[in-house]
C-alpha cells in the first residue's frame, strides 16, 4: 500500500507582496510566527511599479522626528523610503525598490510570479490554489491591494477612456487636448503632468474634492496636491468643471464627445483619460466575507472574516465603522492587530508586537481621536 505523503500547512499565508503584503509579513515575524509565505503574482512591489513614472506619493516621506513618529510611508519599524531613498515623494518605482530592500532586510519568505486562483476552506485548514499547486494555510491574510484592479465602468462608454492606472509615462500621450474624468488625486496628478507639458486639459468631477473642508485626505484632496494646482501652468492649462458628473462618452470617426449629465457635450480628438479609482482586488474573495453597506468586506475587530474565521485582510480595503484605512500610514496601524490575533490562534505571546504602539496601533480596541483614523 502506498504511503500517503505529508503535506505541509502553513501557519500563515500571505497573498500580495506590497505594502500591504510585506509590512504584515513583518509584523508576523515579530509575532514569533515563523512558518509563513507571502505569495505575489508579479514581483515585490509590483503595483507600485507600474504607476506612471511621474506619478509621486502624495503622502511626504520622512526619516522620523523628535518624538518617534515614523516616516508617513514606512511599513515596518525601523524602516523608512525618505532614509533610504533620500526622497520625500517618492516615485512608484522608487517605493518599489525599498519594498525589495526591506524584504531582502527581514529575509521574508517570498514566492513571486505565483497567482492564486482560489481559497477554500476543508475543516480547519485553508486550501490556496494556485496556477502551479494548491497550498495549505491554518490562516490566510488576503493584502493583494487595488491598483491593479482599476474600477472600469462609471458611466456609458467609459471603455471608450483610457484609465489613469493603464498609463506607463504621461509624456508618452499624444495630442494636445486632454479631458479627464474624475477629479481626486488620479484626475490632478494627471492634469498636473500633462499641463507641465502644455497640453490643454479639462477636469471633470462629480464633486468637487479640491473645496472640500475635511482634513482626511480619503475625502479632500491631499495638500500636495493644492499645491500643486497653483503652479501657474496648471491654472493656465487646466479647465475645471467641478459639480458636473458625466453621463456618457461616445465616438464618431477620430472624435470623442463627453456628453455631462446636464446636457453639455465637450469634444476632443485623443481618448478621454478616466481616473475612476480601483475596484480592488478584495473583490476576488468577496464570497468569504460578508458585505457592509458600503460594499466594502465586513470583518470583526481583528480584521478576520466574520462568516470564514482564520481568514483575515489587510490593505487598503480596511474599513471599521466610518473610519477608512486607505493610506499606508493608516492600514499599517492594523498589521499589529492580525499578527496578534494570529500568534494568540497559535498560543504565541506576540511580546515584541507591543513595540508597535509607537505606532499609534489599536491593539485592544478601535478608538479614535474622532479625525478619520488619521492619529
Amino acid at each position: 500500500m502506498a504511503m500517503a505523503m505529508n503535506v505541509k500547512t502553513y501557519d500563515v499565508v500571505v497573498v500580495g507582496g506590497g505594502a500591504a503584503g510585506v509590512g504584515v509579513a513583518i509584523a508576523l515575524k515579530h509575532a514569533g510566527i515563523e512558518n509563513c509565505i507571502v505569495l505575489e503574482r508579479h514581483s515585490v512591489g509590483a503595483s507600485f511599479a507600474s504607476w506612471p513614472a511621474e506619478t509621486r506619493f502624495i503622502t511626504p516621506s520622512f526619516p522620523t522626528n523628535s518624538i518617534g513618529m515614523l516616516d508617513l510611508n514606512s511599513i515596518a519599524i525601523g524602516v523608512s523610503p525618505a532614509f533610504s531613498l533620500g526622497v520625500e515623494h517618492p516615485t512608484g518605482e522608487e517605493y518599489a525598490s525599498h519594498l525589495r530592500g526591506v524584504a531582502k532586510f527581514f529575509e521574508l519568505p517570498i514566492r513571486e510570479k505565483i497567482s492564486v486562483t482560489g481559497i477554500t476552506k476543508v475543516g480547519n485548514v485553508f486550501h490556496v490554489d494556485t496556477a502551479d499547486d494548491t497550498l495549505r494555510a491554518r490562516h490566510v491574510i488576503w493584502a493583494a491591494g487595488e491598483f491593479q484592479y482599476p474600477r472600469l465602468n462609471g458611466f456609458v462608454g467609459s471603455e471608450l477612456c483610457r484609465h489613469t492606472a493603464t498609463i506607463a509615462s504621461y509624456e508618452e500621450l499624444d495630442g494636445d487636448d486632454f479631458i479627464i474624468v474624475g477629479g481626486y488625486e488620479s484626475g490632478v496628478d494627471a492634469a498636473y503632468h500633462l499641463a507641465s507639458r502644455d497640453k490643454r486639459v479639462r477636469l471633470f468631477d462629480k464633486g468637487c474634492p479640491w473645496e472640500d473642508e475635511s482634513s482626511d485626505p480619503s475625502v479632500a484632496l491631499s495638500t500636495y496636491s493644492l499645491e500643486r494646482m497653483r503652479e501657474d501652468w496648471f491654472e493656465e492649462y487646466v479647465e475645471l468643471f467641478p459639480q458636473t458628473p458625466i453621463a456618457s462618452v461616445t465616438r464618431v470617426d477620430a472624435t470623442y464627445e463627453v456628453t455631462a449629465q446636464d446636457g453639455r457635450r465637450f469634444q476632443t480628438r485623443v481618448p478621454p483619460l478616466w481616473a475612476g479609482g480601483f475596484e480592488g482586488s478584495h473583490k476576488l474573495v468577496a464570497d468569504l466575507f460578508e458585505r457592509r453597506d458600503d460594499g466594502f468586506p465586513l470583518m470583526s475587530e481583528h480584521d478576520e472574516s466574520t462568516i470564514v474565521p482564520g481568514l483575515f485582510l489587510c490593505g487598503p480595503a480596511v474599513r471599521h465603522n466610518n473610519h477608512s484605512f486607505c493610506f499606508i500610514y493608516k492600514y499599517r496601524q492594523r498589521f499589529a492587530v492580525v499578527a496578534k490575533a494570529i500568534a494568540s490562534s497559535l498560543g504565541l505571546p506576540a511580546e515584541e508586537l507591543e513595540n508597535y504602539r509607537m505606532w499609534g496601533m489599536y491593539l485592544d480596541d478601535l478608538s479614535c481621536c474622532g479625525q478619520e483614523c488619521v492619529c
